[in-house]
């Protein structure tokens, strides 16, 4: 069948990514066209998602008087939101198609973009407004669950571990892109006269902190209209809801919900908490230039690390991942407890490097190994399919799974810098929470090998 055969309109109608004959005749051209515009979608709405971690920061120098427990709110919803919204997310892709679907998610974005633009030029804005705009950052957040699903019914089973770390991998470099840009474009007037009037600042200095929201109008704009021009829906993916609520009776769904909470939920509550968690704890050291770095190796480490995975199987990849990272916390709370010695914040910083490193390696091997076991899982459960219907009813199963594990997992935005302020109350420092992670990370390690990587492990994979 040719492609133009295959395909009404931009919706796929014969879409066989584990035909050889078909995947090197048009598949994976057209797989690469999705992925390449799923891209920038995703980053952006990871720069819009925790744009409000700078923005405020900076209110307050500015003249917005907001007590230090509403300022932590302002910063703390955007992750709860995200990590909510991702649940519905999660199923979108099958209903509405992953094309329409894109395409209004990127779109949603401009809301919150235009909505901080605005009310950060009036000192009157009320604090509820901000508490809205907060909430609707999340939106960014969303994006990440049905994007990856979408991904995932384009790319044959040996390259899927590939195809989702470059999706997500450099998705996630849009808190480093933001980490970076923000900073240097409230200092200068973008827009012009458009734009808005600067604030002034207490120090009698001038911000354009609008430009925080304003800067990623037009890069949504195109992303949007990129979207819905340029990628495909796949026929064979559509389900309902129903059709895709049995993942809540699969087992393994939930065990790595537990797995990727270790991996991406690490990354993102890092990402979200290490640029206090340094100031507070190196205050003599200036370190909000250096910040945007871990994120930057948890993205590309991502990206870059997936063929790994699909070269020596996810599961082994997650088990070693678990223990670097049990090491580098250790490596941590060590430098933490000789923090008055000269050369303890570099090499505090070098640890929280190796932990960012590792959660990106972690976050494309766990995806890696959900279509593996899947396929698994589906042929023991429904033995009665033919291949192809098993095939696509693991791919559909893999998919939900993927979006929904991606939503458990980012409410660690909101509970790794809440355990860092909890332990400090409590404690005097982060350590407690620091002893938790640790725990946490062993669990994890006992969970991937009992499951997947011992002798006669149940999945193996």
């Amino acid at each position: 069948m040719s492609t133009t055969d295959a395909t009404h309109g931009h919706v796929l109608t014969d879409w066989r990514p584990d035909d050889a004959e078909f995947w090197a005749r048009s598949g994976r051209r057209i797989a690469s066209r999705n992925l390449w515009i799923s891209i920038p979608c995703l980053l952006l709405a990871f720069s819009v998602w925790l744009v409000w971690s700078v923005v405020v920061a900076k209110l307050p120098t500015i003249g917005f008087a907001y007590a230090t427990d509403q300022l932590f709110w302002l910063a703390a919803l955007p992750g709860l939101s995200g990590a909510t919204l991702r649940i519905f997310y999660s199923f979108m892709v099958p209903i509405f198609g992953g094309r329409l679907w894109t395409t209004l998610s990127t779109a949603s974005l401009l809301i919150p973009a235009i909505g901080i633009g605005f009310a950060v030029q009036d000192p009157d804005t009320p604090y509820i407004v901000f508490l809205g705009l907060a909430l609707l950052c999340g939106l960014g957040g969303g994006n990440f669950a049905s994007s990856m699903a979408n991904i995932s019914f384009f790319y044959p089973k040996k390259e899927k571990g590939n195809a989702l770390a470059l999706n997500a991998g450099l998705g996630n470099a849009g808190v480093s892109v933001m980490q970076f840009v923000v900073p240097l474009v409230i200092t200068i007037g973008v827009f012009g006269a458009i734009g808005g009037a600067p604030q002034v600042t207490k120090l009698g200095g001038e911000l354009w902190l609008q430009n925080a929201g304003f800067v990623w109008v037009p890069f949504l704009v195109i992303a949007t209209v990129a979207a819905w021009f340029g990628m495909n829906d796949i026929a064979s993916a559509r389900a309902s809801f129903k059709e895709q609520s049995v993942i809540f009776s699969r087992k393994h769904n939930w065990i790595m919900c537990v797995l990727y909470t270790g991996t991406f939920g690490s990354f993102i509550g890092y990402s979200a908490g290490f640029p206090l968690l340094a100031k507070t704890q190196f205050p003599e050291v200036d370190s909000l230039p250096f910040v945007f770095l871990g994120p930057l190796v948890g993205a590309l480490s991502r990206a870059a690390t997936g063929w790994i995975s699909d070269k020596l199987g996810g599961g082994r990849v997650t088990f070693w991942t678990f223990l670097v990272m049990i090491v580098a916390v250790a490596g941590v709370l060590f430098f933490l407890d000789i923090k008055e010695q000269p050369g303890a914040f570099w090499g505090f910083f070098a640890m929280f490097m190796v932990l960012f490193f590792a959660t990106g390696v972690g976050n494309a091997s766990t995806f890696q190994m959900i279509p593996m076991i899947m396929r698994q899982e589906v042929s023991r459960l429904m033995p009665g399919l033919t291949p192809e219907e098993h095939l696509r009813q693991s791919d559909r199963e893999a998919a939900a799974i993927i979006a929904f594990t991606s939503a458990i997992a980012a409410y660690g935005a909101f509970f790794i810098p809440k355990a860092y302020g909890t332990s400090i109350t409590m404690t005097g420092g982060p350590d407690m929470a620091l002893y938790l992670f640790m725990a946490f990370y062993a669990l994890c390690l006992v969970v991937t090998w009992l499951f997947y990587t011992r002798r006669n492990a149940p999945v193996p994979c």
